[in-house]
């Protein structure tokens, strides 16, 4: 293991991370920011859940973007799961920040069915049999489909959502047909879609999509979103969401 201490940028939070492992990029960021809104919107009574949580990266920067009282996080790998417990206790966290080290296929409920209002999703983007696997098992694990598909994913999150509570995920193009298919499975209806692309003439390469638990029939297609402006500088929406501006 080699362990860094890192600045998240958000609120002086800092966030252990293993450099041999996977760390997380600006996807994790822009689901964070995707799902704080309906977040702050419910206040502090506001309960979430993070699928795949990695080192508990989606649950600190949701720490500092809404007033929400408890923030779990479900990770398969235990040493991801001890760094984000480990980042909760260094920045003072740990009443609200709760973390399970479990496989999604087997997550004991208890009784946590149907009680959180949000649930966030960045699960590996490709299936098991596709691509090429890294020889670092935790990459593979964050990357790929081999511990659980986007199914189980998806089927948790919907037995922990409330009726009409609100789901977010971060995921590839290229799977949007197997999400919405999956998502309208388990009831989670697709409301919102917002695709981001490197630069603004380019071709997205991910997709971040909103669903409602046993929610009404109707998708709202967002504006394209762009990283980096054809100089290399920042989107100002970028910046914005890092609240660097």
């Amino acid at each position: 293991m080699a362990l860094r201490l890192d600045d998240t940028g958000f609120g002086g939070l800092m966030l252990y991370q293993d450099t041999e492992a996977f760390c997380y990029g600006i996807d994790a960021v822009l689901l964070a920011d995707f799902a704080a809104g309906s977040a702050r919107r419910k206040g502090k009574d506001c309960r979430i859940m993070d699928l795949g949580t990695g080192n508990g990266v989606i649950p600190l920067i949701l720490s500092h973007k809404t007033e929400a009282q408890y923030i779990g996080g479900v990770e398969i790998q235990e040493q991801c799961a001890v760094l984000a417990e480990k980042s909760a206790v260094y920045n003072g966290l740990e009443d609200r920040l709760h973390f399970f080290c479990s496989d999604v296929r087997y997550f004991k409920l208890d009784t946590m069915a149907d009680c959180f209002d949000v649930v966030t999703c960045n699960p590996p983007y490709t299936a098991g049999n596709c691509g090429l696997q890294s020889k670092n098992r935790a990459k593979t694990l964050a990357r790929h489909e081999v511990e659980g598909n986007l199914e189980d994913f998806l089927a948790l999150a919907s037995r922990l959502l409330k009726d009409k509570g609100d789901f977010y995920m971060v995921h590839r193009p290229a799977r949007l047909t197997d999400v919405c298919e999956i998502c309208r499975k388990y009831h989670l209806e697709p409301k919102e879609l917002r695709l981001v692309s490197g630069k603004a003439m380019e071709s997205p390469n991910i997709l971040l999509i909103h669903c409602c638990k046993n929610g009404r029939t109707e998708l709202r297609i967002g504006p394209q979103l762009h990283i980096h402006e054809e100089d290399n500088s920042y989107n100002p929406e970028i910046l914005a969401i890092y609240e660097k501006l």
